[in-house]
């Protein structure tokens, strides 16, 4: 199949078990393609589990999930070298972060510590025990969840953790015509993880691969280097988006452009995921927000200022 075929097979696998949510779904799959992870902030119950689980089927991919609570240690993510007397020597049983698919659900709910074990691994596809380098399978893909409602007992992830997710999303309610088709399909509906795989995981990093060869124009490239430095300018702003914040965008640009069919990326592609990809890395001044100003406000307002380049589909 062509690489249109192999992602269309996986959204409409997607949409088997996930009732109207296919930009989330083109999303997650954008950010899986673009080798980068997605922040899930959203209330209990409106289907992040799911959706990282019909994900993960869609691909044949190992899912492993992580329940983050406040007495969870990095050895419970990582893994832990055991003694084995017959051997005479320690053996490493890798934890649950050894996986291609990994949902790690409330991660603002353990200590920084372990976030930290588990963000190690996302920025390095590897991780280290006892002084020894593992590589992390291939694909890679963490999708954090955290509720956005309940502050009590847990440990908000900082600024330089943020900024290790590609995107920030938020799934919401379904409509009320989505709900119902929901309570329509749970009489019979086939879990995810007993679904048949759409495509296989050499075809997913084919995709990962192709994604690279889509061409970025050197004006689409000046123009989102412009949209971050606008943030960073920006009066309400106290901490703007990083170069890493810059790169990721592209990246996901050209995901995103293999996921429309094309082979370049267009000043669209720039403003429709600037929001997902920006929103989680900006800090504002205190006394902007007590201004009424918000994150959302700031972006519409980069997008306003900053020259949209025009460019030549036919040229690239």
């Amino acid at each position: 199949m062509s690489h249109k075929e192999n992602i269309d097979a996986i959204l409409n696998s997607v949409e088997r078990t996930i009732v109207g949510k296919r930009e989330i779904s083109e999303l997650s799959l954008t950010a899986l393609i673009a080798g980068g992870h997605v922040l899930l902030e959203d209330v209990p119950g409106v289907g992040k589990t799911v959706m990282v689980k019909s994900l993960a089927a869609s691909i044949g991919a190992e899912f492993k999930r992580i329940q983050f609570t406040p007495d969870l240690l990095p050895s419970d993510v990582l893994g832990v070298s055991i003694y084995n007397p017959q051997q005479m020597e320690f053996e490493f049983r890798p934890g649950p972060i050894v996986g291609n698919i990994i949902l790690a659900d409330e991660i603002n709910r353990t200590s920084p510590k372990t976030q930290a074990a588990l963000l190690e691994g996302m920025e390095e596809s590897s991780i280290t025990i006892d002084g020894k380098t593992l590589q992390l399978p291939r694909p890679f893909f963490v999708m954090a969840t955290q509720n956005p409602i309940e502050y009590e007992g847990t440990y908000p992830l900082p600024e330089a953790q943020m900024d290790r997710f590609l995107f920030k999303l938020k799934m919401g309610y379904p409509t009320r015509d989505e709900e119902i088709e929901v309570l329509s399909r749970s009489e019979s509906q086939i879990p995810p993880e007993l679904t048949a795989p759409a495509i296989t995981l050499d075809d997913l990093l084919e995709l990962q691969v192709a994604a690279t060869d889509v061409v970025v124009d050197a004006t689409v490239k000046s123009y989102i280097v412009d949209c971050a430095t606008a943030t960073r300018l920006h009066a309400s702003v106290y901490l703007g988006v990083s170069p890493r914040g810059s790169l990721g965008l592209m990246k996901a640009c050209q995901a995103f452009a293999l996921i429309k069919g094309r082979n370049y990326v267009t000043p669209d592609d720039v403003q429709y995921l600037l929001p997902y990809a920006f929103s989680h890395r900006i800090i504002l001044h205190p006394d902007a927000e007590y201004s009424g100003h918000s994150i959302e406000t700031v972006l519409i307002d980069v997008l306003a200022k900053v020259r949209v380049p025009v460019i030549r589909t036919n040229s690239v």
